[in-house]
């Protein structure tokens, strides 16, 4: 027996702790050789350190003076909401500081019915659950919806959230062009073969700022008996005449039969630690043979990402429901974001940029070469704007850009100063003549 153990602890005649050593060592060579090939092509990603509250004044670790954050997916100016904060407070107090468990075994208190309920409501829908992020909530969905006898039909340039969650499900999957609605027509034509098809897409896709035309896309599904669903992570807040989203701005709330959306951008009650890092749901429209009450209920019994992550903290609940009730109130600050981001997005064209999109306060500054991005986002820290290059894997490659996002508590001479900052910096480096 001893001599069978040393046997097993001496393959080859190594010892087992030289083996380990030697395994570490080769992974360590691997991932060396990664991390110094994303170095050489321009794409490292560093993470700057902000030393105050999130708002559209920040203080940077390492910079003195105050900065400019033109970044931040906070659209509202909520995040530091003196009113959102005190709800925090309010629920930490009240509630505590945690579950410590899953929602269906002692995880679900009355503030976690109360939000979903209040989601429900601002959407027009019957009945919503939450994640503890965007990214578990498509990788729920998919997967616990979709079977092999189905189809899922994907804009070929959605979130990464919503690729993976498409990947985790059995599903057959068709990805048409972005916004081409002549391909996704083609690929509903090829999938009526399937029992269920459900077409994806982002209401306002991230990285471009450009707005899908749900309206088409509703219409195809209609004719090809297709369901819909519409990523509003981007558009919660601030689009549409209340800030419902893409679905109301385009007048097509009644065709939408999904809805996953976010808390933690335009309604600034993100808490950015572990899994239950923000809020997020899913929201659900009555169609012909998909009620509401079923859906939810089969997420919550087989949505893994719902089954096995603890439950949101009070006190991010209690931020989120009051933002909701902040928009809900009135929708001036919702009214401003429009003239913001065409003074925006017309003094930078007139300068000589190209911004991707059109209307969306996601502002791309298309500049196309990653180091050129990365090193133009440092010069205009210099000048104090935090602004970030974006590049491969996050966008394709050789479309690199710097991503502005105007929030509704930007000063006009905010926007003034961005721009002239972007005028200095991208003649300093050749991205302007």
């Amino acid at each position: 027996m001893w001599a069978g153990n040393v046997w097993r602890a001496s393959l080859s005649g190594v010892p087992c702790g030289r083996r380990a050593q030697s395994a570490l060592a080769q992974l360590r060579g691997i991932l060396e050789g990664e991390l110094e090939g994303i170095r050489e092509a321009g794409t490292w990603k560093s993470e700057r350190v902000i030393t105050s509250r999130q708002g559209p004044h920040i203080h940077v670790d390492g910079v003195s003076g105050g900065i400019l954050n033109f970044c931040a997916n906070n659209y509202l100016g909520l995040s530091s909401h003196p009113e959102v904060i005190q709800a925090g407070l309010q629920a930490l107090e009240e509630f505590g500081a945690g579950l410590s468990s899953v929602r269906f075994i002692c995880g679900t208190q009355s503030i976690h019915k109360n939000l979903e309920a209040k989601i429900a409501c601002f959407h027009q829908r019957e009945d919503a659950i939450l994640y503890p992020s965007c990214f578990d909530a498509n990788a729920g969905l998919f997967e616990a919806l979709l079977t092999p006898e189905d189809a899922v039909l994907s804009d070929e340039l959605n979130h990464a959230s919503i690729i993976d969650g498409i990947r985790l499900c059995k599903a057959h999957k068709y990805r048409y062009g972005h916004l081409d609605m002549a391909d996704l027509e083609a690929k509903l034509q090829e999938a009526q073969k399937h029992r269920l098809r459900l077409v994806a897409t982002d209401g306002a896709f991230s990285m471009d700022g450009d707005i899908a035309p749900l309206q088409e896309i509703c219409h195809l599904a209609s004719r090809y008996g297709a369901l819909v669903f519409v990523d509003e992570c981007h558009a919660t807040g601030f689009l549409g005449p209340t800030g419902r989203g893409t679905d109301e701005l385009l007048g097509v709330m009644d065709q939408v039969t999904i809805i996953n959306s976010t808390l933690g951008k335009a309604l600034g009650s993100w808490r950015g630690s572990g899994k239950w890092g923000g809020q997020h749901g899913l929201y659900f429209q009555e169609k012909a043979g998909v009620g509401p009450g079923p859906l939810v209920s089969l997420l919550r019994q087989r949505a893994r990402p719902y089954l096995f992550s603890n439950s949101l903290p009070p006190a991010v609940v209690g931020c989120a429901s009051k933002a909701l009730d902040l928009l809900m109130e009135s929708n001036t600050i919702v009214q401003s974001m429009a003239a913001k981001t065409q003074r925006f997005r017309s003094k930078m064209e007139a300068a000589g940029f190209t911004i991707s999109g059109a209307s969306h306060p996601i502002c791309p500054v298309m500049l196309g070469d990653a180091r050129l991005a990365s090193r133009m986002a440092d010069d205009m820290l210099k000048k104090g704007i935090f602004v970030i290059g974006f590049s491969y894997p996050v966008v394709p490659k050789g479309k690199a850009r710097i991503r502005v996002q105007i929030s509704a508590v930007h000063s006009e001479e905010d926007i003034d100063r961005c721009v002239e900052a972007f005028v200095e910096v991208g003649r300093l480096h050749g991205a302007l003549p």
